[in-house]
């Protein structure tokens, strides 16, 4: 099935009914509407000579042309290729990456557009999204135009998007996406969330993350829900964002999530008709699903996924659940297969950890990368690259990347065990352990934290000993005002060590 024709069929069954809600306009398109505007993007990109597989590079800020501009690209049988405006200072790497036949922009990003495309040799057809601009085409104008789009190819195994990596550890690299295990993931995402045509959902994160496609728009999609999308987020616009739209299902990231604890704590309630939130891009603090819990009386849904699958590998259920079911993330999904290997390949008794690895619907290849495609999928698996453990009962537990795993005088260290106590203390917000070099201990712990500025390291540290085996004396806490972040909401810890060793 192509990722498209979730609009063709909700245009077919409810016409009338609001598609997409951009929060702060209050502009407001109907599934006939949206069917619509992707025809006449579908026209328009064809009218400018792009062609079925090649890359339509959108560089946008969240709204509604961004979401017409992507199904355009997909009823076509283009690429889209979606970069974050955070990664301006990149902008010349990914075109130089996937090397776009369009790029698609807001006025706004005018410089820093020219000043990427002047290192291609093949330069795109500039499209200015909301102004006219000289040196590139009017997207008003083109819209307006009602160029006819050619047949639609109809190739479910064709590359829908290229989603890249959040770089937490290193330069982005570029998942390809295909439409029909994307669309069969996101239904099996829908149906593990029990989402059903009366719901709502919300999602602020940025619409060129791959979490956003399957969080936020999609499984709501295959089930005919309005799609509320922001473009810009406080806490106090957030809760009153879901307040109005009557938002039933919010798909975010712990630190958003976190915002709509405090200011549901602060108005006494939360949102009125919200029944469940989710969180990808990183991990959960049980602290933080216990409040929802507890407080909110609402569960909050961790999922755990990567760039390259189209999906998640693993997602909870919308219920209020046990401690004892709090931390793990869930059961795989049904379209996956998910297994935890050793360094051998052979597969761990239950409980013991070894990488998650998975088969059933993941990307076809990272773009242009032969050899990092080959070593990620080999063996008939995707290689998370994630240390993990499975159940008896089939719950997967995730406890960080092997590539973040510190080794202190000689035992390994798991950063997410720290940052779980560390969020638990009070005052403390968020929390990122890093390793450092260190000639007596080969990697120094340091933890950062941000919450209040005048936390006692040695107090923090004697409340969290007694519940872990690791020698916190070596530990170094310090408080940050303010964390690098990535796209999907995780802290971005290769850019919080680079500047820490500067």
């Amino acid at each position: 099935m192509l990722i498209q024709q979730l609009l063709v069929d909700n245009a077919f069954r409810h016409p009338d009914k609001i598609a997409f809600n951009w929060v702060e306009h209050e502009k407001r398109m109907t599934f006939t509407e949206a069917v619509q505007a992707m025809e006449r993007t579908a026209g328009y990109l064809h009218h400018l000579g792009i062609r079925k597989g090649e890359r339509v590079t959108i560089f946008a800020h969240n709204g509604l042309d961004y979401v017409y501009t992507m199904f355009g690209c997909f009823r076509l049988g283009a690429i889209a290729a979606l970069v974050n405006v955070k990664f301006a200072d990149a902008l010349d790497y990914y075109l130089q990456d996937h090397t776009p036949s369009a790029l698609v922009y807001t006025h706004d990003m005018r410089d820093v557009v020219l000043k990427a495309v002047n290192t291609l040799e093949k330069k795109p057809v500039l499209v200015c999204i909301d102004e006219k601009q000289d040196g590139a085409e009017s997207l008003p104008e083109l819209m307006a135009a009602n160029f006819t789009p050619p047949p639609d190819p109809g190739d479910e195994n064709a590359i829908a998007h290229l989603s890249y990596t959040s770089g937490t550890t290193g330069l982005s690299k570029g998942a390809c996406l295909a439409h029909e295990p994307t669309m069969r993931a996101t239904n099996c995402i829908a149906e593990r969330l029990r989402l059903s045509h009366r719901d709502v959902s919300l999602g602020p994160t940025a619409l060129s993350s791959s979490f956003h496609l399957v969080a936020n728009l999609m499984p709501p999609l295959h089930r005919g829900m309005t799609v509320n999308i922001m473009s810009t987020w406080s806490q106090e616009s957030g809760y009153e964002a879901l307040e109005k739209n009557e938002v039933t299902y919010f798909a975010s990231n712990a630190t958003l999530l976190t915002d709509i604890l405090a200011e549901s704590r602060k108005r006494g309630r939360p949102p009125k008709s919200l029944r469940l939130g989710l969180s990808g891009g990183g991990s959960v603090p049980l602290v933080l699903k216990k409040a929802w819990r507890d407080e909110l009386k609402l569960p909050l849904v961790e999922s755990y996924g990567q760039s390259e699958l189209g999906g998640f590998v693993g997602l909870g259920l919308p219920e209020l659940l046990p401690d004892d079911h709090l931390a793990p993330v869930g059961r795989p999904l049904p379209d996956k297969n998910v297994r935890i290997f050793d360094e051998k390949g052979a597969e761990v008794p239950p409980g013991e950890l070894g990488e998650i690895c998975l088969a059933g619907g993941f990307m076809v290849g990272y773009w242009n990368r032969p050899e990092q495609t080959a070593q990620t999928l080999r063996d008939g698996f995707l290689h998370t690259g994630d240390a993990g453990t499975m159940s008896v009962n089939g719950l997967v537990t995730m406890r960080g990347r092997f590539s973040e795993l510190i080794t202190v005088a000689g035992k390994t260290w798991f950063p997410r065990d720290i940052e779980e106590l560390l969020t638990e203390q009070q005052g403390v917000r968020e929390a990122a352990v890093i390793g450092f070099p260190d000639a007596e201990l080969g990697q120094r712990p340091v933890a950062f934290y941000t919450g209040e500025s005048d936390l006692d390291a040695e107090t923090l540290k004697k409340a969290m000993s007694p519940r872990t085996s690791y020698n916190l004396s070596v530990l170094i806490i310090r408080h940050l005002d303010s964390f690098p972040m990535t796209p999907t909401g995780k802290i971005a810890k290769a850019d919080l060590k680079a500047a820490q060793l500067r």
